[in-house]
């Protein structure tokens, strides 16, 4: 069993995804994914975001635990698709870190808003 700080990571699984990116779709779920485009990615995260929930709603944390490390994946998927990296996303939690989620939220709204 992985423990947090083990050698398995978002990173690395980030760098197997970047690495199938240029394999044949035919061959590879995720070049699949990337072949097919922004929206075939972002309807598979939804998906995979509207699983985690139904599992935590009705099965519980076995269940919770393997369609929240599938919502994972096919987040890493989009990043790579936006040209995002993990650490893009870890600055901006960082970021945040120490900010009311009250707050954080309103600036948001702030900023779009303009």
């Amino acid at each position: 069993m992985n423990k947090i700080n083990s050698a398995f990571s978002i990173d690395r699984l980030f760098k197997i995804i970047e690495s199938r990116k240029n394999a044949e779709p035919t061959e590879s779920y995720t070049a699949k994914l990337l072949a097919g485009g922004t929206k075939l990615i972002t309807k598979k995260v939804n998906e995979e975001a509207v699983e985690t929930v139904e599992a935590a709603l009705k099965e519980g944390p076995i269940a919770v635990t393997r369609e929240s490390a599938d919502l994972i994946y096919h987040l890493c998927v989009l990043w790579l698709d936006q040209g995002i990296s993990p650490s893009d996303v870890l600055d901006e939690l960082e970021r945040r870190e120490g900010t009311s989620g009250l707050v954080e939220k309103e600036s948001r709204k702030k900023t779009t808003n303009k």
